[in-house]
């Protein structure tokens, strides 16, 4: 965690800031740590650790501003990097909407960094030999029960942990702190069938490391490269489509960046002036639950130490919400609120407990989305085009396995048609978003 000394290090820095004349200024640390053992084909195929220590400052010179970064962090060495950051700072024009957040905005209760308990207590005692036998013990290969008759011809998998510690600290009073541990194993399969190759993926995630659903990656990775043994293009034509949870967030994230003050301020979102507007279907209701406890990517604070609490982002269609930082604010004249959604949730529609299967009966027959291959999107217009993989279904059966095929059409009216919004989102990913269903969508072979 933050020690003692980087606390000080911090107040020097503030100190210093004044000192060489900055009349405003925001200091944060960072620091990581990580180990990793990478597998190739049920080995130990590489290890890794890394260890990671920065602060960086925002510097309110004469009207100016400007930011910077370093890892020399002894007293002498920041002197010198403060005084010419504000030299530079200086050099710069002015800009007048720059400044810190007001002090009844920012954090009070992140005093310690654990107070989302995202810290494990177990993790002090993970081993080297603990690490690689958790890898170990992931890999499925030389498992014949499981693989079978199929032709495994590569399985990499990795597992990591680590720990995050943060601190921000203001020349307005701000003292803040995060802390968490993170615990991840994914793994990619690849197949031969047929003269073909197949691949897949699976991973998990989590705050806790006796809650790693790594033993059970392999085999859905698995399951997954089987399901796309003879994938071939549909019909083009417009089918529904249901989206698997563990990739939906392609088709919510680009609305929360177009509520988000910069693309508004550049005239670059396909949701101008839509605050407080109905412009969404009365099916989808989005809101923001930055402080469950146990969850990675909860958090108490965003990067300008401005307090998280639940909010609203989309209710019944309507927008209640735009994500304003405190520049942003000033430059579009508008209350400023946090930077970004922390931990946007979708709410289940038109009932609780649909996932995907359920989702796929009520669908009756469509296409179910499991993967994005590339593609794009246009900020300013909502237009998209997606390559997706997945499977045909009918009368809410898996039938045939898809592939090289595009999803197309526009943001605004590809939601105008949602049929359901799912209960079954993964709590280990930053957005928590469910299986979700539209109808008439045009996808193209």
């Amino acid at each position: 965690m933050i020690t003692q000394a980087e606390i000080q290090t911090a107040e020097l820095c503030l100190e210093l800031t004044r000192r060489h004349g900055a009349q405003q200024a925001r200091v944060s640390i960072s620091k990581s740590e990580e180990d990793l053992i990478a597998t190739l084909n049920g080995e130990v195929d590489k290890v890794t650790h890394c260890a990671d220590r920065s602060l960086s400052v925002a510097l309110f010179v004469d009207g100016r501003f400007g930011s910077f970064s370093t890892n020399k962090l002894d007293s002498e060495s920041l002197d010198v990097f403060i005084a010419k950051s504000v030299d530079i700072v200086r050099m710069l024009a002015p800009d007048p909407c720059r400044k810190l957040p007001e002090p009844e905005r920012t954090v009070k209760d992140a005093t310690t960094g654990n107070e989302l308990e995202l810290l494990d207590p177990f993790y002090p005692n993970i081993t080297a030999d603990i690490r690689r036998k958790t890898a170990l013990a992931a890999c499925i290969t030389g498992d014949r029960e499981l693989i079978g008759d199929w032709k495994l011809i590569s399985e990499e998998g990795e597992y990591s942990d680590s720990i995050y510690d943060s601190l921000i600290m203001d020349t307005n009073g701000l003292r803040c702190f995060h802390s968490e541990n993170s615990f991840d194993y994914g793994v990619e399969v690849t197949i031969e069938a047929d003269g073909e190759k197949y691949s897949s993926y699976d991973w998990d995630s989590a705050s806790r490391f006796s809650e790693l659903k790594a033993a059970s990656c392999g085999a859905k990775a698995l399951d997954n490269a089987i399901g796309k043994v003879g994938a071939q293009p549909l019909e083009s034509g417009r089918y529904n489509a249901v989206v698997e949870s563990r990739v939906a967030s392609k088709l919510v994230s680009p609305l929360l960046r177009a509520i988000n003050g910069y693309a508004l301020q550049q005239n670059n979102s396909f949701l101008m002036d839509s605050l407080g507007k109905k412009v969404l279907p009365e099916g989808l209701t989005i809101v923001d639950l930055p402080r469950i406890k146990g969850q990675n990517c909860s958090k108490y604070f965003d990067s300008e130490g401005v307090a998280t609490k639940d909010m609203p982002i989309v209710e019944k269609g309507v927008v209640s919400s735009y994500f304003i930082n405190s520049y942003m604010s000033g430059k579009l004249g508008m209350d400023a609120t946090i930077e970004e959604a922390t931990r946007p949730k979708v709410l289940p529609w038109p009932k609780a407990g649909l996932d995907r299967d359920a989702i796929m009966k009520l669908c009756g027959d469509g296409i179910l989305i499991t993967d994005f291959n590339g593609g794009n999107s246009n900020p300013a217009t909502g237009d998209f085009s997606y390559g997706i993989e997945g499977y045909a279904f009918r009368d809410g059966k898996i039938v045939a396995p898809l592939s090289e095929m595009l999803m197309t059409g526009n943001f605004l009216s590809l939601w105008e048609g949602l049929i359901a919004c799912g209960d079954d989102c993964r709590s280990c990913m930053s957005k928590l978003i469910p299986t979700l269903a539209f109808s008439n969508v045009d996808f193209s072979g």
